[in-house]
């Protein structure tokens, strides 16, 4: 890298950049002899003191250098970096009131935070840079931006995402004020931790307690800031005991400045599945009754009044409302108006107890209508004007639905509970992150312009190997214009540069988007349960071997240091996925070899080397740092079909056949097939580029790459736009296809990605018109989730077929109008 390029990337560039070389007008963050120290005031929130001793162990692994951590000025301070928050830091206060540093667009805000340059600050201070908070997580983010610009990536301990080393490290820039946050609430969910992050914590971590406890939740939390978060919904299966059993781990996300929520299930803070089922009686002392308010009122009361008295001084959002122990069906009347007129007392009762103990019924508060309960809430449950509304994906990505006009009227707002790892039907996805920077963009940019603006929270499993799409979620959330749907595709190359630097960027971008399409047709996890024709298996393992073949060959450029986080970040997800796949599809293809034995033996031979492969690749990350990731990843994270030896033609390959359980997948996982065939038919059209012209509007459509099957999807934009009638289907944006076909009646298949209306009031609709014949209306939505929407997600797609008719022998011309958004339009297949 030359002296003066930019090392890291992040909001502070180009406003400030960073190089090696002491120019005129730089500040020496680092010089030959030392680095600046930091400078904050004790009386200040204890995250600000958190996040400098981060940014000092951030210096000292890029120079060998640490910062020390002042409270008050020594006669050596004459160039320090201040860090502190308006009205609780003596020092910003102070630049503030003699107009040393400037208030405008920081004071008063959420989060904020401005960096300055600042000459003669203090007494015996000759240069300083400021970095002022307009409240305690403004200053924390403030410092962890200027660790990005330094090169330090948001994974350098998560994994193992080492910063170059240099000697020196000088800043030039003056100013810079940054923007509120897009959301208001950005978080994790940690979930489904029984399989790497409960293990691994108890084995690593919080070693006494042999659970996820406060020292797991500490880099927890270090990470979240570093990532621009502030809200956690902690894990909470069986695994692990609940949050707030262990009464360090609310103490430590206070220090972190970390906002403490719980899940849609568990109401103002109780983790039910533990509390109510198992830690009972310790607590109380007897033995619990029925999980039900409309007939053991009183003790479920005070269950829930003694954990708000419990979370009152720690800065907290309330999950309100009621559903079963293990997010079950609540427990009561078995009508609908009885069950609403129960939840509409529950709403008043938690309500009195935040009044009560937290000071305030408005205080932050979240109502998740998920699953049965969206079906209370659309008969006509009434909940509070205050309460965020928190509408949920499918589970596999795909928004349920969003407000209408009149609920984007409430003061409550809404938000939104996203899905990066799952465990459920149709089949678990919870080994390998696969979920693209498109479709997140897509469909979350759609909630933001629907008003989702308040909340946003991700499941995001164990986090590893997951971490590019978190990174990516939680910056939409920060700043959602910076991602929007058309420019998501360049993400990857972003947080490469990011991570590993320019050199590596564009390759690495292009081996994420050959994963992201060969796992939108089908993850990796399911590939038991997505038969592919004879064809498509063999080009799926053809692409997957050379995708695995580009890895190790820049894996061979990758220097020393970053070797590690590449395995991580880049090389482990793509061999996993490949030699899982191969597993699967070599061992089926045993069983189609016929009588040839050679190519049965082989075929079977090659399954089971794959799934040693998978072996071997895991053993290598448990190797990592000393044994550092041991219990995180595995080569069998649950006990089911898909992840152990296959049944081959030639059993004498195997020594002892390896088998999960079966009862496993049945309870779980959808254990019946799609079959998918993508033999061509007569005529293949890519949707997003396979047009011929466009309407004139030509404002209302983009082409998203990285999205949906083939990896490019064409839309209409924003996802704001007025839907059209049948009657004026003509005003639609529209694009116009060539189709060069005799004279004859096909099928013309539809694919796109399998979607949902955007609110009740809307649809997914388009018209079809081959050469001004009448139009056909066709609706793609993927709403109702039966065998069609099991069979969709898996496939990756939605297909609507419709006959059609092919009048002239000349070129005939299709156009497709699109009366609705939300619609993301893959290809047009035609047959015969």
């Amino acid at each position: 890298m030359s002296s003066a390029q930019v090392y890291g990337q992040g909001y502070l560039s180009p406003a400030f950049s960073i190089s090696v070389n002491n120019q005129t007008g730089s500040f020496p963050l680092v010089n030959e002899h030392s680095a600046a120290p930091i400078l904050i005031d004790e009386a200040d929130a204890e995250v600000v003191r958190v996040s400098a001793t981060c940014f000092a162990d951030d210096i000292e692994q890029i120079t060998q250098k640490k910062p020390l951590i002042l409270s008050s000025l020594n006669e050596n301070a004459n160039r320090v970096i201040i860090v502190g928050t308006v009205g609780k830091s003596k020092f910003i206060d102070r630049l503030l009131k003699e107009g040393k540093i400037k208030s405008d667009g920081i004071r008063g805000s959420w989060e904020t935070y401005s960096v300055t340059r600042v000459q003669n600050p203090l007494p015996g201070v000759t240069d300083a840079l400021v970095i002022a908070g307009s409240d305690r997580r403004g200053a924390a983010f403030g410092l962890f931006e200027l660790s990005r610009l330094l090169g330090v990536s948001p994974w350098t301990w998560w994994a193992d995402a080492a910063p170059e080393p240099r000697a020196t490290l000088n800043l030039q820039g003056r100013m810079f004020t940054a923007k509120e946050p897009s959301v208001k609430y950005r978080g994790i969910f940690l979930n489904d931790e029984d399989w790497g992050l409960q293990p691994w914590a108890a084995r690593n971590m919080d070693i006494g307690i042999k659970d996820l406890g406060p020292k797991a939740y500490a880099k927890i939390f270090e990470l979240m800031l570093r990532l621009r978060a502030n809200t956690i919904w902690p894990a909470m299966h069986d695994s692990t005991k609940p949050f707030w059993v262990y009464p360090d781990n609310p103490i430590v996300a206070d220090r972190y400045g970390i906002i403490i929520g719980s899940t849609h299930c568990d109401m103002l803070h109780r983790s039910n599945t533990y509390e109510w089922q198992i830690g009972y009686e310790t607590e109380y002392g007897t033995k619990p009754g029925e999980y039900r308010y409309d007939n053991n009122r009183a003790q479920v009361q005070k269950y829930w009044e003694d954990r708000v008295r419990e979370a009152k001084d720690f800065e907290s959002m309330y999950t309100i409302g009621m559903r079963g122990v293990r997010d079950g069906q609540m427990s009561g009347p078995k009508a609908i108006k009885g069950k609403i007129a129960l939840l509409d007392t529950i709403f008043q009762d938690q309500r009195q107890m935040l009044k009560k103990h937290v000071g305030s019924e408005t205080v932050p508060q979240i109502f998740v209508p998920y699953k049965e309960v969206l079906q209370l809430y659309n008969a006509g449950l009434e909940v509070p004007e205050d309460v965020t509304l928190i509408w949920t994906d499918d589970n596999y990505g795909y928004l349920r639905r969003l407000s209408t006009p009149e609920e984007q009227k409430r003061s409550g707002g809404s938000g939104i509970y996203y899905h990066l790892s799952y465990m459920g039907k149709p089949h678990d996805y919870l080994w390998l992150s696969s979920t693209s920077p498109s479709l997140i963009s897509y469909e979350m940019t759609k909630a933001y312009q629907f008003g989702a603006d308040r909340f946003w929270v991700v499941n995001v499993g164990d986090i590893k190997p997951g971490e590019m799409e978190i990174e990516f979620f939680l910056d939409l959330a920060y700043d959602v214009d910076k991602w929007q749907p058309e420019h998501a595709h360049r993400y990857a190359e972003y947080w490469a540069g990011e991570t590993f630097g320019d050199s590596l960027a564009k390759e690495i971008a292009s081996i994420k988007a050959q994963y992201y399409d060969l796992t939108q047709a089908c993850k990796a996890e399911h590939s038991r349960l997505v038969i592919f024709d004879a064809a498509t298996r063999q080009q799926r393992i053809e692409r997957y071997l050379a995708l695995e073949e580009r890895v190790r060959k820049l894996e061979e450029k990758v220097p020393g240091l970053q070797k590690d986080a590449f395995f991580e970040l880049v090389a482990y997800p793509v061999y996993a996925a490949s030699l899982l796949s191969q597993k699967i599809y070599y061992a089926q293809e045993s069983f189609e070899a016929g009588a040839d034995k050679q190519r049965v033996s082989k075929l079977s031979m090659q399954a089971k080397k794959a799934y040693m492969g998978i072996k071997k690749l895991t053993s290598r990350y448990t190797q990592i740092e000393n044994g550092k990731w041991t219990g995180m990843i595995t080569d069998v994270p649950r006990d089911i079909i898909v992840y152990g030896m296959p049944d081959v033609a030639d059993p004498s390959v195997l020594d002892q056949p390896v088998r999960a359980k079966e009862d496993y997948d049945r309870r779980y996982n959808d254990t019946l097939p799609v079959s998918v065939s993508h033999i061509p038919g007569i005529l293949r059209l890519p949707a997003a580029t396979g047009w011929h012209e466009q309407s004139a509007d030509q404002k209302g459509m983009i082409l998203v790459k990285g999205l949906g099957l083939d990896g490019e999807s064409v839309s209409r934009y924003p996802f704001t736009g007025i839907s059209f009638s049948d009657e004026a289907y003509q005003k639609a944006p529209h694009l116009s296809y060539q189709l060069p076909l005799k004279k004859d009646t096909y099928i013309l298949s539809i694919k796109a990605l399998p979607t949902r209306p955007i609110h009740k009031e809307r649809h997914l609709r388009l018209a079809i018109v081959i050469d001004g014949q009448e139009p056909q209306f066709v609706d793609v939505n993927n709403n109702r989730e039966g065998s069609e929407w099991s069979t969709n997600v898996r496939r990756g797609f939605a297909e609507i077929e419709v006959p059609i008719t092919i009048n002239s022998e000349k070129p005939s011309k299709m156009n497709v109008y699109l009366l609705d958004t939300g619609i993301a339009l893959n290809r047009f297949d035609i047959y015969k």
